[in-house]
């Protein structure tokens, strides 16, 4: 298959809606117009390469025909932010590598789709008008994004736009004449970046500060001074202007820092969201920098799209627990993988039980709630009818412990153990949910052995913690069980649940599935953990596919396995807990609640 082949059936699939995740390849870049428009023909004038001494690319000259390259990220369960890059080079050449595909990377790792614009660059040879050119190719491509973004997976208000020295100035064109009419537009699709980043840029054609490389490029050696002040971009700036993020080094000898400085205060004059990264060093040209003050810029710029809720913030896995007999209270460990845990506080306890007959904290379960609250319930007692209840803004600070008497209309109650939330985003309201022995009931599966308990699930709703319904029962698989879990699965609900069953002996984990959250939920599976005895089982999707911990308590360690396409798979040998963990629940949390977390 030809090259031209190549790219142009990659570009057909890219149009289709099919994923070219993960493509890097230049093959993948999709023309941007099916007709270029005030182009004008040139057939000795082509495109070539820029090599350094050694022959490898350092730049692309003389761009006839302006294209796109898309890296897309995979997220099934948003639609996702995207970035235009525009990489720099005086207008007369691009640094492809180094300013596009290497940052479209970076914003990959990140969550962001990335498009690499390869804009046309100012020649009187080949355009009729060469000062508007590559703003006609970077209107064209916000619109390209809005008008597949379905098809992309994209969010049309999360449209941002990039650009490094000149193409910062091509950026920063964009994103103050989005509103020019350049070229005929047919559909009416808004050319107006979301957002904007602006890195080193050119951003005035004024004498004294401007490049005088890029201004002579795309304005010409006798400009007038009205095209010289309609391409100054830091006089266009308005109360529309897109928020912005500006990075510029004190000692860039190309690029006066003032071109910066003056469009944030520009931004700032017109109240416009703004933030600058002006760094004693590093000169001009530092891509996502390699050295010097500048190196951290890229994190800064992380920090800024979440703050700007551009995109989420990175989150980790935390994992609440407790030990010996739960005495001490709710101790916390943190994972980056879901598979080696490191303890919070030295392996402290976060909170001390105060409620129930024996004031205990055995096996604490969070959720982050609807109302943004954690919600935690745990044991607080071997013998008690209720269970121990709190809530955090930040799993440091709890409100006062209450004790739930969610068994107490029953008289013969042994015992409530175990309890965990399930927070119903339909419903708006909260299943909290428990195992509980009530004499007589259930003869057929009452024993002699395990001091004759005999558990069922039994559960109760509520919108604020403050009035629960009647409590009833949830689960009756005709075994005595404890220990359930439930969580989503994708429209409906999956139990994960621990057969107690002694004789003959089972003490495994089994699944059970429901359309609803209250149920009725299916007939026990077949056990999914091995010859060993398992209980508390807790799960968490990491790439699509449950990961179930449970306590190994006969062993005293924890173990895990790992939904695949074939069944259930034992990485127990893979994952590390700090030692003593006992019965816990697993859940997901931004990574600023860690932080704050491990300052305890």
């Amino acid at each position: 298959m030809t090259n031209k082949m190549n790219k142009t059936l990659l570009g057909l699939a890219l149009f289709l809606g099919v994923s070219v995740n993960g493509f890097s390849q230049e093959s993948a870049a999709f023309a941007l117009w099916s007709k270029v428009p005030g182009a004008v023909k040139n057939d000795t004038y082509k495109e070539e390469p820029r090599l350094d001494a050694q022959g490898n690319r350092t730049g692309i000259r003389k761009v006839t025909e302006p294209t796109l390259m898309p890296f897309l990220v995979e997220n099934k369960s948003a639609k996702n932010a995207a970035v235009i890059i525009c990489p720099g080079g005086g207008y007369s050449v691009l640094s492809i590598d180094k300013e596009g595909i290497n940052v479209a990377k970076w914003f990959n790792s990140i969550g962001i789709s990335a498009f690499v614009l390869k804009y046309r660059l100012p020649s009187d040879l080949i355009m009729a008008d060469k000062t508007v050119g590559p703003l006609q190719d970077a209107q064209e491509a916000i619109r390209v994004l809005r008008r597949n973004a379905e098809k992309w997976n994209l969010d049309t208000n999360k449209i941002g736009i990039m650009g490094f020295s000149a193409g910062g100035h091509l950026a920063a064109t964009a994103s103050t004449h989005y509103s020019d009419a350049v070229y005929e537009v047919k559909d009416g699709v808004s050319a107006r970046p979301d957002f904007s980043m602006l890195i080193y840029p050119v951003i005035s054609m004024e004498n004294g500060i401007t490049h005088n490389g890029s201004k002579e490029s795309l304005l010409g050696k006798t400009a007038s001074a009205d095209l010289i002040a309609k391409y100054s971009n830091e006089k266009l700036v308005d109360e529309k202007t897109p928020p912005t993020f500006l990075v510029h080094s004190t000692d860039d000898h190309a690029v006066p820092v003032e071109n910066s400085i003056n469009y944030y205060l520009a931004l700032k004059k017109n109240k416009v969201a703004a933030e600058m990264h002006v760094y004693e060093n590093g000169g001009h040209g530092f891509g996502l920098g390699t050295k010097g003050t500048n190196t951290d810029w890229s994190a800064s710029l992380e920090h800024w799209l979440v703050a700007n809720k551009i995109i989420a913030e990175k989150s980790v896995y935390l994992f609440s627990y407790f030990k010996g007999n739960g005495e001490d209270g709710l101790h916390l460990t943190y994972s980056e993988d879901g598979y080696k845990w490191q303890s919070l506080k030295r392996d402290a306890s976060f909170l001390t039980p105060e409620v129930g007959k024996d004031k205990l904290m055995r096996d604490p379960c969070i959720i982050k709630g609807g109302d943004g609250l954690y919600h935690m319930v745990w044991t607080v007692s071997w013998t008690d009818k209720g269970i121990g209840y709190a809530s955090s803004k930040d799993l440091i600070h709890w409100s006062k412990q209450e004790f739930l008497p969610v068994m107490e209309h029953e008289s013969g109650t042994r015992n409530t153990w175990a309890p965990e939330i399930t927070y119903d985003e339909l419903n708006k309201e909260y299943m909290i949910y428990w195992a509980s022995t009530i004499p007589g009931k259930f003869p057929e599966t009452q024993s002699t052995e395990d001091s004759g308990y005999n558990h069922r699930i039994y559960y109760t709703i509520t919108k604020d913690f403050k009035t629960y319904s009647p409590t009833k029962l949830l689960y009756e698989p005709g075994f005595n069980v404890i220990d359930s879990s439930i969580l989503k699965d994708g429209k409906g609900y999956i139990m994960f649940l621990k057969d107690e069953t002694k004789v003959p002996v089972q003490k495994n984990i089994k699944v059970a599935y429901s359309d609803k959250l209250t149920g009725p939920y299916s007939k026990a599976s077949t056990p999914i953990t091995g010859n060993y005895w398992a209980e508390g089982p807790t799960a968490i999707k990491i790439d699509g596919k449950w990961l179930v911990y449970f306590d190994k308590y006969r062993d005293h360690k924890y173990g895990a396995i790992k939904q695949t396409d074939k069944g259930w798979e034992d990485v127990s040998d893979k994952i590390s807990f700090p030692s003593g963990t006992r019965h816990g629940t697993v859940l997901e949390v931004p990574k600023s609640i860690l932080l704050q977390l491990m300052k305890e």
